[in-house]
């Protein structure tokens, strides 16, 4: 992640005043802590991700960080798996930055997560710059062309695609 795209998380958790913010894809910790450091001091950070390693090193960052360990939830699992347990209209924001092929699923899960005013993200949007290359693309590069149709074309959000990084996708859940 790029300390541009950084730099937008923290304003934008700050911005939405997040106490309940729900994370895509855990990493090493990198957005999570951006994420943190924007949000408000009682705020919490639920994380998915299929490969608990990477959680494991997410907390011992996020520690590092100076941030107390009752801040981030980590769930292990597919996210798909997980987000639908997660409670409705319950989180300010949802950062996405899983698997590229199941975008507009996190999308539909997201709409549900967020309160009215709520902001969803999606990192990595252009995809090295392949998302408006004419030629032919995989099938992930497909998939992200169809999120950034999907989110300009729904009277549910207000997007704005930000060019920092490899393109920070966000939108606002309409009241």
């Amino acid at each position: 992640m790029s300390s541009g795209t950084g730099a937008a998380l923290r304003l934008l958790a700050a911005t939405v005043d997040a106490k309940a913010v729900a994370e895509i894809g855990t990493g090493t910790g990198v957005s999570g802590i951006h994420l943190l450091h924007g949000m408000r001091p009682d705020g919490v950070l639920t994380t998915v991700d299929s490969e608990p390693e990477r959680q494991q090193f997410a907390r011992e960052a996020f520690r590092a960080a100076g941030f107390a360990g009752n801040r981030a939830r980590f769930i292990p699992g597919r996210a798909l798996e997980v987000l639908p347990r997660l409670a409705d209209g319950g989180y300010d924001l949802v950062f996405c930055d899983g698997d590229r092929l199941e975008c507009l699923d996190y999308l539909a899960e997201s709409l549900r997560l967020l309160r009215p005013g709520g902001l969803v993200c999606f990192e990595g949007v252009f995809a090295d710059g392949r998302t408006v290359d004419s030629a032919a693309q995989p099938a992930e590069v497909q998939r992200l062309r169809e999120l950034l149709r999907a989110v300009r074309e729904s009277t549910a959000l207000l997007p704005s695609l930000l060019p920092v990084g490899d393109g920070l996708l966000c939108a606002v859940k309409r009241a």
